[in-house]
């Protein structure tokens, strides 16, 4: 049987269309109606839930210039931590408004925390569910705080090696995490689709036992529809109004019409894996009338022989199947034909197909 979690009321897992996760991360770019906007259109493109980061600079890490602080290269070059996450992180007293304003839309949100104060703020705003970003994956402290809840948890597994998502999973077993899933994750910002290696999504089902999902930070929806024939139940997607908006994640963030796109393609890709089935499908019942059959070319008496130029295999298929060409060459006919007549057991005599 299948892993299965459930959150707000979703069931999750193999046997449930993709749940699709909208990551709003940094994208409000420090202005609380771009943040409610983004909600309202994760809500108008299909996405089953919203996610939030919950954390302040302080929580996250040090305000400190030494060189360890310090970010080199990529998207957030020159800056050092503290700079970073203070420039990126969303006021807590904004969180009621959105969790509020989420819920009126009918919209699922929860978020990922960063320390335990963040997990008692969303406590208190009764979050349905917990997602562990990929470098907190081996804070075994908070994922068991986190499972302490009670609540379904994610775990994003970027940087993770197979002990150490171990560990993880271990540490949310021993807190008390009843309903929990991983996503296979590349963290870098934005990955190439190269990096994913995504037959690790279905070696991570069999190895771990639990639903499994996509964290993607590609720039299109083309690896996130892969993952989901590979198995993956929940796609994991930063999420933006303008990619060009300048903010730390929105350059390998979606906008709307891609969001809506994958929500939709991701369904599609999920509905066509089915099961394994060589039955006939609804789709192909009017054609079968099509496919090939023998039919008489010739006009014939009865008692005459069936010779190779009176017979041949054509279309439309309401003749003796081809199969049956070598049984029928040679054999009689128990009835003048006329030529186009399809083939059939009465019309030719000592032939009795099966």
């Amino acid at each position: 049987m299948n892993p299965t979690i459930s959150i707000a009321g979703r069931p999750i897992g193999p046997d449930h269309a993709p749940y699709i996760i909208a990551e709003l991360s940094a994208n409000h770019n420090g202005k609380l109606e771009t943040a409610l906007k983004i909600i309202e259109e994760a809500k108008k493109a299909g996405a089953d839930a919203v996610k939030l980061q919950t954390y302040t600079a302080d929580t996250i890490t040090l305000d400190c210039d030494s060189e360890e602080f310090q970010i080199h290269g990529g998207l957030w070059d020159g800056k050092n931590l503290y700079q970073l996450y203070k420039e990126a992180q969303m006021p807590w007293e904004w969180h009621s408004i959105l969790f509020e304003h989420a819920r009126k839309l009918g919209i699922t949100i929860f978020s990922s925390p960063f320390d335990n104060t963040a997990v008692d703020l969303l406590e208190s705003l009764n979050a349905p569910a917990y997602k562990i970003a990929s470098f907190e994956a081996v804070d075994l402290p908070l994922i068991k705080y986190v499972a302490s809840t009670g609540k379904p948890m994610i775990i994003s597994t970027g940087m993770a090696d197979a002990d150490e998502i171990q560990e993880a999973i271990q540490a949310a077993r021993d807190g008390g995490c009843k309903e929990l899933a991983i996503l296979h994750c590349v963290s870098g910002y934005p990955a190439p689709a190269a990096d994913y290696n995504l037959r690790t999504i279905p070696d991570m089902m069999s190895r771990f036992g639990l639903v499994t999902g996509l964290s993607d930070h590609t720039l299109d929806n083309t690896t996130a529809i892969a993952s989901v024939v590979m198995g993956a139940s929940v796609i994991e997607k930063h999420f933006t109004l303008d990619r060009s908006g300048g903010g730390p994640d929105d350059s390998f963030s979606l906008e709307p019409a891609e969001l809506a796109a994958l929500c939709r393609d991701s369904k599609t890709a999920w509905a066509s894996l089915g099961q394994v089935d060589y039955g006939r499908k609804s789709s192909e019942q009017g054609n079968v009338k099509f496919r090939r059959s023998l039919y008489f070319v010739k006009d014939l008496k009865a008692g005459d022989i069936i010779s190779a130029d009176t017979v041949r295999s054509v279309r439309p298929g309401f003749g003796l199947p081809p199969k049956f060409l070598n049984e029928i060459i040679g054999s009689q006919v128990t009835k003048d034909i006329t030529a186009n007549t399809a083939t059939n057991i009465n019309l030719i005599k000592n032939i009795a197909p099966q």
